[in-house]
Formats: C-alpha cells, sequence, structure tokens
C-alpha cells in the first residue's frame, strides 16, 4: 500500500517516529510538507511544496498521486486533520470530509454539533473579551475552563477560581493563541471555524483518554487510560496509568457517549482520540479529535489492550475495515507521563544509560534540543519529552517512572551565554 502523510507546516522531527512505525507496519510512505526542513525523509518519497497554501498542497498532492497512485492520506497532526480532510476529498480518496474534520478540529464547531445532537458535554460560550468571558464565568460558576477553539496539546487552557484570575489570564491566552505553534501550523486559505477562546462549565470528576475507531455506524474502543494527575490551574503535567480504573458499567457508558459524540460530529469512519470526563458520576465529553492521542498513548493502547491505532489509521486511510474489537486489556500495567521543566532556553538533555536502556521503560522520547525555548504556564505548554514504564501494578509502574524521571538532568543556557 501506498500512503501520503502530510502536514502544512513541518512540526520539526515530532511525527518521524511514528511514519517509521507506518513503514514498519508494512506501507510505502511518502510525506508532502508544505514548508518543512529538506532532509525530514528519505529524497525519493519526500517533496516540500514550499507554501502552506492548500491550494498549493493540493496541486501537488495531484502532481504526485498521478505518478504514484496514492491509497490513501494521512496525519497525526492535529493541525493538519483538515488539511488532509482536503487533499483526500481533492484526491478522490478516502476521508472523513471537510466538513467533518473542521467540526472535530475547531472546540466551538464541536461543541455545537455536541449540544445539536444531545451528546453530553459541558456548558461553554464563545467569548471576544474580558466582559463576556467575565459573563459566562458567572453565569456557569467558578471555576471554569478556558481554552482555544483551534489549541493542542494544552497550549493556554486555564482552570480559573475566580474574577481575578480570569481577568489576569484572560488577556495573556487572547494575545497568545495567535502566536500558538498548533495555529501557525495550519493551512491557509482553508475555512477553521472561529478562533479564538471558549469559557467552558467545569467537570469536576477524573478524566479518561481514549483511542477509538468509527466504522460504518459503530464505534470501537481500543483503549482507556486513566488521567491520575493531580490536578492545578493547568492541564498540561499529564500522568496516565492503563488498564483503566472504570468498571464494566461505567466502560459501556463511556461508549454510549463517544459514539455519540463521534456521530454528532459526522464522522461514519475514523481513527478517534477521545477525552471524556465524568461529572457528578456520568460521563461528559472534552473532545474527539481525528487522530491518534499523542506522546505514547498509541503504544499503551498496543502494551495494555491490543490495539494499534498506528495501524487503524493506515486501514481506514485506504477505506479497509480495521482491525478491531471492543474494549479488552490484558493486564499489562503501564504508567506514562509528560517530562516537564523549568523554563528557559535549553543548553543540553542528558539521558542516563540506566533510563535509556532499562527494560522498564517501554516509552522515552526527548522532543526538547539545544537551542530549544521552553515555556511553561500562562505563556506556553512546552514539554521536555515522554516517559513510560511498565509493572506489576499502577504502584511498582509509577514507582519506576518517577525514578527514572529523576535522573533525566537539563541544563539551561545562563544569561550573556552563547546558545
Amino acid at each position: 500500500m501506498k500512503l501520503l502523510a502530510l502536514e502544512a507546516r513541518q512540526n520539526a522531527t515530532y511525527y518521524q517516529s511514528r511514519y517509521q512505525q507506518v513503514q514498519d507496519f508494512g506501507a510505502e510512505l511518502y510525506v508532502l510538507n508544505g514548508i518543512g526542513t529538506p532532509d525530514f525523509w528519505p529524497a525519493g518519497r519526500y517533496r516540500l511544496a514550499g507554501s502552506q497554501r492548500i491550494d498549493d498542497l493540493i496541486t501537488e498532492a495531484k502532481v504526485w498521486h498521478e505518478q504514484e497512485r496514492f491509497d490513501g492520506v494521512i496525519t497525526f497532526s492535529e493541525s493538519a486533520v483538515t488539511a488532509v480532510a482536503a487533499v483526500a476529498e481533492a484526491l478522490g480518496l478516502p476521508g472523513v470530509g471537510v466538513e467533518a474534520a473542521r467540526t472535530s478540529r475547531n472546540k466551538l464547531l464541536m461543541r455545537e454539533a455536541h449540544r445539536a445532537h444531545g451528546a453530553p458535554h459541558p456548558d461553554f460560550r464563545f467569548v471576544t473579551d474580558l466582559a463576556e468571558a467575565l459573563g459566562a464565568a458567572e453565569d456557569f460558576g467558578y471555576p471554569v475552563i478556558l481554552k482555544p477553539t483551534l489549541g493542542a496539546a494544552s497550549n493556554f487552557v486555564f482552570k480559573i477560581d475566580d474574577r481575578e484570575e480570569m481577568a489576569e489570564l484572560f488577556p495573556r491566552a487572547l494575545a497568545g493563541i495567535e502566536g500558538m505553534s498548533w495555529f501557525a501550523m495550519e493551512a491557509h486559505g482553508l475555512d477553521l471555524g472561529p478562533h479564538g477562546l471558549l469559557v467552558e462549565s467545569f467537570l469536576d470528576g477524573e478524566e479518561f483518554l481514549i483511542e477509538a475507531v468509527a466504522w460504518d455506524g459503530e464505534v470501537y474502543l481500543g483503549s482507556i487510560v486513566d488521567r491520575i494527575t493531580v490536578e492545578g490551574g493547568t492541564f498540561d503535567d499529564d500522568v496516565h496509568h492503563a488498564p483503566t480504573s472504570l468498571t464494566p458499567e461505567q466502560v459501556a457508558a463511556v461508549h454510549r457517549v463517544v459514539r455519540a459524540g463521534a456521530h454528532a460530529q459526522g464522522l461514519r469512519r475514523s481513527v478517534l482520540h477521545a477525552e471524556v470526563r465524568f461529572h457528578r458520576g456520568e460521563p461528559y465529553l472534552l473532545e474527539i479529535a481525528i487522530r491518534p492521542g499523542g506522546g505514547g498513548l498509541d503504544l499503551i493502547a498496543r502494551i495494555t489492550a491490543d490495539h494499534c491505532p498506528i495501524r487503524a489509521v493506515m486501514d481506514v486511510a485506504r477505506g479497509a475495515a480495521p482491525r478491531v474489537r471492543h474494549y479488552r486489556p490484558n493486564g499489562v500495567h503501564v504508567t506514562a507521563m509528560c517530562l516537564l521543566c523549568d523554563a528557559g532556553t535549553i543548553a543540553s538533555v542528558d539521558v542516563p544509560a540506566e533510563v535509556a536502556e532499562s527494560d522498564r521503560v517501554f516509552f522515552l522520547k526527548i522532543t526538547a534540543k539545544p537551542g530549544d525555548v521552553v515555556r511553561r504556564p500562562p505563556e506556553g505548554n512546552s514539554i521536555l519529552g515522554f516517559l513510560g514504564t511498565t509493572g506489576t501494578s499502577l504502584e511498582d509502574a509509577r514507582e519506576a517512572m518517577l525514578d527514572h524521571a529523576s535522573k533525566i538532568t537539563v541544563r539551561f543556557v545562563q544569561d550573556g551565554e552563547p546558545s
């Protein structure tokens, strides 16, 4: 099979490891970046359009498709899902369609679809200034969530506890989203829906991350992961555990909610990453994205539930029935976390051999490199990387994870020191 992967603006080398997985699973993968580095992928299967405009991406993809006859178009980037839908449509290849992609990318349009079709969701309001944000918060009651409509990776997502905090953080978020990398990586010339901020009512229960597949009217929950972080005002310090602690009855309730949300978003055949939070004992949708979850969630799904989101992407992209089943954990325990560090310019990151070569580590990815500027809330949500460990129980896996994380050291460029 021949698959075309696409980003309007290359997200550094973040998706190379996933592209390699696609090849390891038997696909011949070609990569088209609008703007990117010249040596990102092997030369015969890599092209740069030289532009982020969707018309230029489609033109380049059509020319290449005439030569190679691709079976499908894929992406792992939240910023590229709408562009991929447009390219697939233009090439006559399987896809979710531009309207469903836009609804699944833009959090306001997603919320409106959930409301229109009765899928459980928090109260929400699109706000354009501080007065509107304060009014929404008063109506919903504090605490509330402030979030971008076109964000990702929890950038500029805040839990707001009172009027003073809203007055402080709303202007920063409004200014910050204009330069947010996830927005800057979108294709130009596409209708992405409103770009701004939402205020949402706060859901006070536990959160769960789901890798799923929608296929011809049914939704299959392949993997369920518990978010076990002690919660603060931001949502970037993720610690995850699988298999889930949910009861069979709760899993069934989550399945009903995810299926309702997928159908509301117009998703008939799609890979899904769903985030669900319980509130007063019932599950509500935070979002349903149309790509696999980030970090090591694809590996967690394979290790703990024998579900492969990467293979599902490959199958769905070419219109083939994916290898899926309803959630069935296999008894293996894992914990995983985002590696965080202080703000500053990275000079070096040291990962000792006892961490890098540990048989307890199933996932280790350092995404920051020397010269990168790490921004922490409220200015941004940069991370150092990801770490995941296996164990015989939650406690065993978490103890190994924290021990290994403590041995990774970061040095920062000091004032006046060259980077």
